[in-house]
């Protein structure tokens, strides 16, 4: 097995702290191969390690063991594969663990991760594993396991899943570490004030071993709502007023961004007990590579093995380290239908912004927006942090107990009205861009067609435009009018008869069911740009594509929403038993109208002339 980490921190030795990178998993094959890429460039930076996210429940286990293997054999980058053991079927922590070994990892990060949803007696969770802690202690006390150094997570801001108090967080905390951790790595954070005062508490409950602080340089507005609202981290006022002023500006954010971070990590590393940082990099490359090459921190590995008083001494007076200094969003500020947001919201990480047919890798951190970038981009995707999920209890709670039909469509109603302020499939509150479509939405609620993606047209608009505009200043948007919702298959059938027949050539689908029945009349290979931009000294900017692979990506995360949902009810509840059956019995369709200069071209269609709602 490599070097474990653990043994590379106390080993450390350099004028300046080291870093860490995290990644993601990539949903699409060609992100996958892409990140590859991006991760053997990044490591050139110097990085002591790379870590590889754990979806919830493990449902990324095979790409992301696959990820950490090439990253670890293949690129000879020393790697931490993140591990939950909460919602586990039995064996399959084994099986990881072992697959791990098999790759040569020598680090794991041991998390919860979900906690188990409603009555334990029918949850499908492994009995061995409730907490961080149990997992910590399982891997500690197998012989054949004793090669993997551990790391456990912490939560300067409070764990979104907490019942108690700090103070209780803290204990927890050290019974992991008790348990065999070797070091800690926190969630992000952006409240340097309250992480100090959280640290000072930590050493002062006698956990001694180093603790590596989560950083996460902002890339565009809206993921750092949508992360920052998963990770339940508290937003210095500061921070919060400077963003919203810049907020429609996305060059001026993501520069914030980096700025921001570059002051953090210096206060942190300066004024705390911290050897080194983790930077999570959401699969982006140039902010991480400003900030690294702001800091000054941009060389080859260490290669001198030697002891760093940092972690050998914890009680020492703390020392300068160093003396350097809804549904869809489409816009990186906004969501926008968002009549249910959670295809824009959910990806509102960066993706290809496009260059040419190639949409080369120059481009694909410029001015992303929305979830369906281009589907090669290595940040296509969904990177929940830490293996958490986008459905959470309280939020079920708010969408009520659903046993019919109606019941699912009144919620959405509820909604699209401002009345309530998520879905499973929005995660944000209805954004101004919805307005503009909003009647057409409300109709086709009403028929129970659920509506989890769309946008309006837009002609030009100004980049600076409040409510459609993206990107630099000086710039204009353009926009072809998409909604994407769930309907019955004989709804499918209607909808591709009448495209076939009455479309004209303008307007294109993609339907596919949880059962990944697919349907289409976008020839193989077809991709159509929904969202684009002209800026000043640019070539045209494609920021949102809608292709086969990009779509059936989302249908498999959309689906398994449902099945998320469905789990916080009894097994024979009317409520798990309609989610259940909505999941396996209705299709994902996405309708595109080509002609953006008439915002009204897919509501006729749809409405007029032998309607189809």
């Amino acid at each position: 097995m490599a070097m474990r980490l653990a043994d590379r921190i106390k080993t450390y030795i350099s004028d300046r702290p080291f870093f860490t990178l995290e990644f993601f998993p990539p949903r699409t094959d060609q992100g996958f191969e892409n990140l590859l890429l991006r991760i053997a460039r990044l490591a050139s930076l110097g990085p002591l390690a790379v870590s590889i996210t754990w979806g919830a429940g493990g449902n990324t286990s095979d790409r992301s063991l696959e990820l950490a293997g090439l990253a670890q054999h293949d690129y000879d980058i020393p790697t931490v594969m993140h591990l939950t053991c909460t919602n586990m079927e039995k064996g399959s922590i084994d099986e990881a663990l072992n697959a791990a070994k098999e790759r040569g990892i020598s680090s794991i990060l041991a998390l919860r991760g979900d906690p188990p949803r409603g009555d334990e007696d029918w949850i499908p969770t492994d009995p061995r594993f409730v907490h961080g802690a149990d997992l910590v202690r399982y891997i500690r006390e197998q012989p054949e396991y004793s090669d993997f150094s551990i790391a456990v997570a912490a939560y300067p801001d409070g764990h979104t899943e907490s019942t108690t108090d700090e103070d209780g967080e803290i204990e927890y905390l050290k019974q992991k570490v008790d348990a065999g951790a070797d070091y800690i790595i926190t969630q992000l954070f952006y409240d340097v004030d309250g992480f100090l005062r959280w640290e000072k508490k930590v050493r002062a409950a006698g956990i001694t071993v180093p603790i590596i602080p989560g950083v996460m340089p902002i890339q565009t507005y809206s993921s750092f709502l949508r992360v920052t609202k998963l990770c339940g981290t508290k937003i210095p006022v500061k921070v919060m007023s400077e963003l919203v002023e810049i907020r429609h500006d996305d060059q001026k954010v993501k520069d914030y961004g980096v700025n921001l971070a570059i002051s953090m990590i210096k206060r942190i590393t300066t004024e705390a007990n911290i050897p080194g940082v983790h930077l999570c990099t959401l699969n982006l490359e140039k902010s991480v590579q400003r900030v690294i090459s702001e800091l000054g921190w941009s060389f080859p590995n260490y290669s001198k093995p030697a002891t760093n008083k940092l972690i050998t001494d914890v009680s020492a007076p703390s020392t300068p380290t160093t003396n350097r200094p809804s549904d869809l969003v489409i816009s990186p500020h906004k969501a926008t239908d968002s009549a249910t947001s959670k295809l824009a919201v959910v990806a509102k990480q960066e993706t290809e912004g496009g260059k040419g047919e190639l949409n080369n890798a120059a481009s694909w951190d410029d001015f992303p927006n929305g979830r369906f970038g281009d589907y090669k981009s290595p940040a296509f995707g969904d990177p929940n942090p830490w293996g958490t999920s986008n459905v959470s209890r309280p939020q079920a709670v708010q969408w009520g107990h659903p046993k019919t039909d109606a019941d699912i469509s009144g919620m959405f109603l509820r909604y699209l009205h401002s009345k309530l302020a998520t879905t499973p499939f929005s995660p944000e509150p209805l954004f101004p861009e919805s307005l503009m479509i909003i009647q057409h939405l409300e109709r086709l609620t009403k028929k129970n067609w659920w509506t989890v993606g769309s946008q309006p047209a837009i002609d030009g608009a100004q980049s600076a435009d409040e409510v459609v505009g993206w990107g630099p200043k000086g710039g204009y948007v353009y926009q072809k009018c998409f909604v994407e919702f769930f309907v019955e298959q004989a709804d499918v059938e209607r909808i591709e008869k009448k495209i076939q027949d009455k479309g004209l050539g303008w307007i294109d689908y993609f339907a596919a069911s949880a059962e990944d029945e697919f349907r289409t009349n976008v020839p193989d290979g077809g991709r159509n740009a929904v969202t684009w931009g002209v800026f000043p000294g640019q070539e045209v900017a494609q920021s949102t594509i809608i292709e086969k692979e990009s779509f059936l990506a989302w249908k498999d995360e959309a689906c398994s929403i449902w099945a998320d949902w469905a789990s916080f009810y009894p097994p024979e509840s009317a409520e798990r038993k309609l989610l259940e059956g909505i999941r396996t019995r209705r299709w994902l369709v996405s309708i595109v109208h080509h002609d953006y200069k008439d915002p009204d071209a897919l509501w006729k269609f749809l409405f007029e002339d032998e309607a189809l709602v």
